[in-house]
């Protein structure tokens, strides 16, 4: 159980590794100074042992510029500034020193041949402090990686049982390994807590979504029953020609209520019994739509063309194949004015076409364009949805003559 906050924990993380780092290379840099030191001391006693008895002298006072070494003199002529100077091929190092008189400079020159060491064994150190510079690097990278994966574990834990749950099929073991007293009082809890909070809604609305479903459909679906049966009693009796009339009207709208209620149902449900996986012919559908909404082409002089090219068997679910044909056929029914045919149904090996003229010129080619649903009727909006739910695909194409639908699967 993790007692402080998220943030907290990464930067004592943080401040951890680069307090270590900085004492590892405080050691490192102190070593080396005293290395060095230890060094100079030991190459100036190994010089004076190998020159025992007469003890070498390192550092010379001169006073003039004629007193100086051969081999500074040349040098000494051509008044330096006060400074240090180094000749690396004398092996000496000249400090220049005002002394504020007609002699002007005065040189001390300390002979460094024997004491410094050779560049080979420079380079050889250089080394060796690089690879432990190296390492520590490499060492404090690593220890870095340890602490923040430790640090943000509890992210990464919570990230993983969020990934591994699916939304629609939560199961009791989901919410067991959502729960936020698993992940503490910190920021990391705060969001278990949300998203089991969350999870417990969506839960609690597709229960609700399920029980509406289940009672929706059947007291929907009675009313209906029972004005069909009502009607049907009615079709016996004697009638005068306006009676007919009115009961066609009942009776169309009965359809059409039914149809509706059918449609909200499909779409309402999560999941339906494994109907999306069954086989089904199209030509049947086809047929009963057109057969259901041809009362929509009474008074019009249209004509409707199925043709048939191929006999096609979609694998989903054929109540919201029938309803999305169902408006297809609606939707072309109503918007074709009188005259204005054939309206025409093409069934192919995978798409069906529905399509109807908006113009008496048909002869006339035109190139349909795609659009938008909207504007044709809710129920090509409903037919979008539909074909989202089980995996086909919908258009509409339309120029200034005709409109086609298509379906595809």
């Amino acid at each position: 159980m993790y007692r402080h906050s998220l943030r907290t924990r990464v930067a004592v993380a943080f401040a951890i590794c680069v307090a270590v780092l900085s004492v590892v290379w405080g050691f490192a840099f102190f070593a080396a100074i005293k290395l060095s030191e230890d060094r100079v001391m030991t190459r100036q006693l190994q010089h004076a042992i190998e020159s025992y008895p007469s003890m070498p002298t390192h550092l010379r006072g001169y006073d003039r510029a004629s007193n100086l070494p051969e081999s500074l003199q040349e040098w000494a002529q051509t008044n330096p500034e006060e400074g240090v100077y180094e000749f690396e091929k004398e092996e000496l190092h000249v400090a220049v020193i005002s002394t504020g008189n007609e002699q002007g400079h005065a040189f001390v020159v300390f002979d460094v041949a024997g004491i410094e060491a050779a560049s080979s064994e420079d380079w050889w150190w250089l080394l060796v402090i690089t690879g432990v510079v190296g390492t520590l690097g490499t060492l404090g990278f690593g220890l870095g990686i340890v602490v923040m994966r430790r640090a943000v574990a509890p992210v990464a834990q919570l990230a993983k049982v969020v990934a591994d749950i699916n939304p629609e099929q939560l199961s009791a073991e989901d919410h067991k390994r959502i729960e936020s007293t698993r992940f503490g009082d910190d920021e990391v809890g705060l969001l278990a807590r949300t998203i089991e909070k969350t999870l417990e809604r969506i839960s609690a609305f597709v229960e609700r979504e399920r029980y509406f479903t289940s009672s929706a459909s059947h007291e929907l679906r009675t009313p209906i029953t029972v004005i069909t049966g009502a009607l049907e009693l009615l079709e016996q009796s004697d009638l005068s020609a306006t009676d007919v009339k009115t009961l066609n009207r009942v009776r169309r709208a009965t359809l059409d209520m039914k149809i509706t209620i059918e449609m909200f149902l499909c779409l309402s449900r999560e999941t339906d019994d494994g109907l999306y996986n069954e086989m089904f012919l199209v030509m049947p559908l086809v047929s009963q739509a057109v057969e259901q909404q041809r009362y929509l082409l009474s008074g019009k002089f249209v004509d409707v063309e199925i043709d048939e090219y191929a006999k096609p068997i979609v694998c989903g679910h054929p109540q919201a194949f029938a309803i999305a044909v169902n408006n297809l056929v609606r939707n072309a029914f109503e918007h074709t004015l009188d005259g204005q045919g054939p309206i025409t149904v093409r069934i192919k090996q995978n798409e069906l076409l529905v399509t109807n003229q908006v113009s008496s010129d048909a002869d006339e080619r035109h190139t349909p364009t795609e659009t938008s649903s909207h504007g044709y009727g809710l129920g090509l909006g409903i037919v979008q949805r539909l074909c989202e739910h089980n995996g086909w695909s919908f258009s509409l194409l339309s120029d200034e003559k005709r409109v086609i639908a298509r379906l595809s699967w």
